[in-house]
């Protein structure tokens, strides 16, 4: 996918991307560690998690096309590189996700909470879902330096028009 309505779509997935990974780790995290929201949300999660990860290749694949045609920069590489990584960070999360389904599964045919095995996935959860949210962070400030670079806007200019 290269553009959508005349737009790089790189500039147009990466706003799913940007909300759907902590959406998805909060979620993740929730599912975990709270049983009443967890029988509530979490098909909404496994849905989430599956759209992100549809979603990240396509906006990387888009991002990579983008870079062929606006050049390479060092801030650009750094971005790039940093953007192909995100996949092995929301992958794990549906994998997550997936535990926590067979877990609720489990949990309900057995009729008694499996302590043990839920902090385990609990544990997997929240460092998952951190370490997505800091690599989404990540991608999304380098991508930032390499569209604004060191630019300041430090007053406003004036319209182009003279008003």
């Amino acid at each position: 996918m290269s553009t959508i309505s005349g737009l790089p779509a790189h500039v147009l997935l990466v706003h799913f991307v940007v909300v759907l990974v902590p959406m998805t780790a909060l979620l993740l995290v929730m599912c975990a560690l709270w049983p009443a929201a967890r029988r509530r949300l979490l098909w909404l999660l496994v849905a989430l998690a599956a759209a992100t990860v549809v979603l990240t290749p396509l906006t990387t694949d888009a991002g990579e096309w983008l870079e062929h045609r606006i050049g390479r920069s060092p801030a650009l590489h750094t971005h790039t590189h940093l953007g192909d990584t995100m996949i092995y960070f929301v992958v794990p999360m549906l994998v997550i996700a997936a535990l926590i389904v067979a877990l609720d599964i489990s949990e309900r045919r057995a009729g008694r909470v499996r302590r043990g095995l839920a902090a385990v996935v609990a544990i997997l959860a929240v460092a998952s879902a951190a370490a997505s949210v800091v690599q989404i962070y990540r991608v999304g400030e380098s991508g930032a330096r390499a569209v604004w670079g060191d630019t300041v806007v430090s007053a406003p200019t004036a319209p182009a028009d003279g008003q």
